[in-house]
């Protein structure tokens, strides 16, 4: 008998009625170790689970929504896909480099509303935000159309408060358990007094 053949079994479709195959089961159980993220497009996306993708989740579904201008998700990658979500023809219009460049953030969001281009660095991976990272990124974005931000993401404020040598001026810290506020390393940029009724 040919080894791809179906064989039917009396009363087998009566003993597997009701039943979940194996092949149900395993996949079953490969879909609980995703991490599902809504993008600001509305479209799903599923990461590996993990603390990193935690924080991703984070900036993507707390932090844009907040701080992000109506932003849209250009790029994120997962540890297992390292462009999970990509918008090419997107990044190229900003003449934005080459996204499989080892400086890349975790995350880039665009806001067409502002011109601003969201660079935005989840702690996990390769660090902060430096100094010196500030000025690869800024030598391969000399051609680039809209404003860059650059931030550093922390799940929490202790993390921020071990890495906080390290961040650069003119860059921005948010955390994920304090979501509605951001640290400006920005100097007299954003000097003003604070309203007591804001």
């Amino acid at each position: 008998m040919p080894r791809n053949q179906v064989v039917n079994i009396p009363g087998i479709s009566n003993f597997t009625a009701g039943r979940t195959s194996l092949v149900e089961l395993l996949k079953r159980k490969r879909d609980l170790n995703i991490l599902p993220v809504l993008l600001p497009s509305g479209e799903l996306i599923n990461f590996s689970v993990g603390s990193h993708n935690d924080l991703q989740k984070a900036i993507i579904e707390q932090f844009l929504p907040r701080f992000g201008a109506s932003s849209a998700v250009l790029y994120v990658g997962d540890g297992a896909n390292k462009s999970l979500w990509k918008l090419d023809e997107e990044l190229k219009a900003l003449n934005f480099f080459d996204i499989s460049h080892g400086i890349l953030p975790d995350v880039v969001a665009y806001s067409a509303e502002k011109n601003w281009l969201y660079l935005i660095e989840a702690f996990y991976s390769t660090g902060t935000i430096s100094e010196v990272r500030m000025i690869e990124l800024k030598k391969n974005l000399k051609g680039c159309s809209a404003e860059v931000i650059y931030i550093t993401a922390f799940l929490t404020k202790a993390d921020f408060k071990k890495n906080i040598l390290d961040i650069a001026w003119e860059s921005e810290v948010w955390t994920a358990d304090n979501p509605d506020h951001m640290v400006h390393f920005n100097g007299h940029k954003f000097l003003a007094a604070y309203s007591s009724g804001n």
